[in-house]
């Protein structure tokens, strides 16, 4: 069967590369994911797939039904939307859209998905099972997942599988992780609300920026004294806004920024932790506050067993000296982890680096991957794919 499928990626590795390109000439923002969820139907249709439109707003599902005779359902989700980032690389198939890029590898995800559906609808008659592919639209600003999820693309599915590009892991590498592979991300609005006078007489206003900048400061300071330093958190401030003119007192300031944490216990307590620091410092200036906390996502936990599942059919596949174990988690978030609320599931890191050039980071106006990734990562979650039955 491994054989089968490399012989099909090989066979098909030149359509994959111009289908990753065409993504990514003509990227879409979240929820904006129109044409590029047409043309992913397109292909998928054409190769016999079952597909429906309209998914979760703009995304797109198909399915492979397999013999039938087992009824559990595998998903495979990859996501599509780009960022509203200037692409500032010289490539020949560069967006063709001013201030819209994939800067994150969806184009990627999108195009390892598409020839995974391919190389598995050729194999369809192996699988007892059906295999549910999920096209997400709306990841970077971590509300896709719930949108499929309300039109019950989870129904039934007994297990997940995602992946997310890595440009530190070289391509033809794929990284796994067990247990904690992201965090969780929440968001945070603080409003100060002072009182304005004459530049010339401060003793008379309640400085709205004075209070903002030490409210800064003391969140800063104060998640290093009241949090156990083995489960981190980060606050990021992101925004501020305030002021009307600089010849007076601005008696309002807005802050806006994320908290990201791996730790439910932690996630938990840290909304009561950052008010309470936020009400001393208003109490000492004099200012008064508004705080509004929202829960993001939760931190994606791998599976164990099918995580196993994963590294053991990616060594199989790729060798040995192709897939590394990921040690620590990373604090970004990902919205694939609402997903397992419903069904257990894995998620790895596929590498899209090179060797002997400067690899720029995930989001950077010059993010570029090496296409070489893609044939890895279509024949680990095709050969993934085949080994689930076997569970």
């Amino acid at each position: 069967m491994l054989e089968r499928i490399r012989t099909i990626v090989e066979k098909i590795h030149p359509s994959l590369i111009e289908i990753r390109r065409h993504f990514h000439r003509y990227p879409e923002l979240s929820a904006k994911e129109y044409k590029t969820a047409t043309y992913i139907a397109g292909i998928l249709s054409s190769n016999g797939l079952k597909v429906r439109e309209g998914v979760g707003k703009t995304g797109v599902v198909a399915e492979l039904p397999g013999k039938g005779i087992d009824n559990r359902i595998l998903a495979i989700r990859t996501d599509m939307d780009a960022l509203p980032i200037l692409e500032q690389t010289d490539l020949e198939y560069a967006s063709r859209y001013s201030g819209v890029m994939h800067a994150c590898g969806h184009d990627i995800h999108a195009t390892v998905g598409v020839g995974t559906a391919i190389v598995l609808s050729q194999l369809d008659d192996e699988f007892p099972g059906k295999i549910r592919f999920l096209f997400q639209p709306a990841e970077e600003i971590l509300k896709g997942a719930l949108w499929m999820i309300e039109d019950k693309v989870v129904e039934n599915v007994t297990a997940i599988i995602g992946v997310h590009v890595y440009p530190s892991i070289v391509a033809g590498t794929i990284g796994i992780r067990y247990g904690s592979l992201t965090a969780a991300a929440d968001f945070l609005d603080i409003e100060i609300i002072g009182k304005t006078a004459d530049s010339g007489s401060p003793h008379e206003s309640v400085d709205a920026v004075l209070v903002a900048s030490q409210i800064i400061l003391a969140i800063q300071q104060a998640i290093r004294q009241i949090n156990d330093p083995l489960k981190p958190v980060v606050v990021t401030i992101g925004t501020i806004e305030g002021g009307k003119g600089g010849n007076f007192v601005a008696d309002r300031v807005k802050l806006s920024g994320t908290v990201r944490s791996l730790y439910p216990v932690t996630r938990a307590a840290i909304p009561e932790k950052l008010e309470r620091v936020i009400r001393q410092i208003c109490q000492i200036y004099g200012a008064e506050y508004e705080f509004d906390y929202r829960l993001g996502v939760p931190s994606v936990r791998n599976n164990q067993e099918l995580t196993n599942l994963l590294e053991t059919s990616s060594r199989e596949a790729l060798g040995d000296s192709q897939v590394q174990i990921i040690p620590d988690p990373s604090l970004g978030g990902e919205d694939f982890a609402h997903y397992l609320d419903y069904s257990p599931g894995t998620m790895f890191r596929l590498g899209v680096g090179y060797r002997d050039r400067k690899n720029y980071p995930l989001h950077h106006p010059k993010f570029e991957v090496n296409e070489e990734a893609i044939a890895a990562g279509v024949i680990a979650l095709a050969h993934t794919a085949y080994n689930f039955w076997k569970l």
